[in-house]
C-alpha cells in the first residue's frame, strides 16, 4: 500500500510542476497607433480567456496561456466600430467576426503572425514569426526566463516597417495612390502554384524562394518568408514566458538574433514568478504529506 500511495502522490507532483503550469504572454504595443490583437487557438487545444481586444499605444496586457497550447497571434489595424450597427471591422488583419473578439476566426491576409506550439516534441516550445500570409505590422517574439541549452531561446521576428518599401505588386492601400497599409504575399497577390507552394510545387524540393519572398527575407532574416522556410525561421525554448511586441524598436538582424529578453514591468514579473513559486510550494507540500502518510502507515 505504501508504494501505491507514493506513486499516486508523485503523479500529482508531476502534474502540478508540469501539466498544471501555464505560460505568460505579455503583449506590448509600441506602435504610435492602436492595435487590436487577435488570438486563435489551434484545433484540440484549450481556449484562451480572450480572442481579441484593443491595445492602445504604449499599453501592454498579460495573458495566461494553458500548457500544451498551440495557436497564433496577430495585430489588426485601422479598425472601426459602426455606431449604428455595432459592426467591428479592420482594414488589415480583420478576422471577419464583426466584433472585437475573433471567436475562433483567423486573420484575413495579409497579416504578420506570431505562431506557437507550447510543450511540443521533447517538451520544447516551438515559435516563429511568419510573413507567409503577408505583412501588416512589425512584430517580434522574445522569450523570457527560458532554459538556455534546451532550445536556443532566441528572439525572432520582423522589426522593420515594410509597408513603406513594399513592392508595388504586393501593396495594399485604402485608396489608389495612397501609402500602403499592408504588404501581400506573392501567393495572395498572384495565386499561382509556384508562389503558393501547391500542386506540383507542394514540396520543399519543388517550391523555392522567389524574388518576393526574398524581399521579406532580406528585411527580416529570422521570419518565415515562404512555406518551406523552416531552417532559419523556427525557434525553440523550454520553460519560458514570451513577450510579443508590436512595432519594437528597429534593429539589425544580428541585434535581433542576440537580443536578451527585455526587463518586464514588476507586475508582469510578479504574476509569472508567483505562479511558478506557488506550483513548487504546492508540490513540496504534497510531497511532505506523502512522506508523513507513508511513514505513519
Amino acid at each position: 500500500m505504501g508504494l501505491a500511495k507514493v506513486s499516486c502522490f508523485l503523479f500529482a507532483i508531476l502534474f502540478l510542476i508540469n501539466g498544471g503550469s501555464s505560460t505568460t504572454f505579455t503583449i506590448v504595443n509600441q506602435c504610435n497607433y492602436t492595435v487590436w490583437p487577435g488570438l486563435l487557438s489551434g484545433a484540440g487545444t484549450s481556449p484562451l480567456p480572450t480572442t481579441g481586444f484593443s491595445l492602445n499605444s504604449s499599453e501592454s496586457r498579460l495573458i495566461s496561456i494553458p500548457a500544451a497550447w498551440s495557436g497564433r497571434i496577430w495585430g489588426r489595424t485601422l479598425c472601426n466600430q459602426d455606431e449604428t450597427t455595432g459592426k467591428f471591422t479592420c482594414v488589415t488583419g480583420d478576422c471577419g467576426s464583426n466584433q472585437i473578439e475573433c471567436s475562433g476566426a483567423g486573420a484575413i491576409p495579409p497579416a504578420t503572425l506570431a505562431e506557437f506550439t507550447l510543450n511540443g516534441d521533447g517538451n520544447l516550445d516551438f515559435y516563429d514569426v511568419s510573413l507567409v500570409d503577408g505583412y501588416n505590422v512589425p512584430m517580434t517574439i522574445v522569450p523570457h526566463g527560458g532554459a538556455i541549452g534546451v532550445g536556443k531561446c532566441n528572439a525572432t521576428g520582423c522589426a522593420a516597417d515594410l509597408n513603406g518599401v513594399c513592392p508595388e505588386q504586393l501593396q495594399v492601400t485604402v485608396e489608389a495612390g495612397t501609402a500602403a497599409v499592408a504588404c501581400k504575399s506573392a501567393c495572395e497577390a498572384f495565386g499561382t502554384p509556384e508562389f503558393c507552394c501547391s500542386g506540383a510545387f507542394g514540396t520543399p524540393d519543388t517550391c523555392k524562394p522567389s524574388e518576393y519572398s526574398g524581399f521579406f527575407k532580406k528585411a527580416c532574416p529570422t521570419a518565415y518568408s515562404y512555406a518551406y522556410d523552416d531552417g532559419t525561421s523556427t525557434f525553440t525554448c523550454s520553460g519560458a514566458d514570451y513577450v510579443i511586441t508590436f512595432c519594437p524598436p528597429p534593429s539589425s538582424s544580428e541585434d535581433l538574433k542576440s537580443a536578451s529578453p527585455p526587463r518586464l514591468q514588476p507586475d508582469a514579473l510578479s504574476v509569472s514568478d508567483a505562479s511558478r513559486r506557488i506550483s513548487v510550494a504546492l508540490s513540496l507540500g504534497v510531497l511532505a504529506v506523502a512522506v508523513s502518510w507513508v511513514g505513519s502507515g
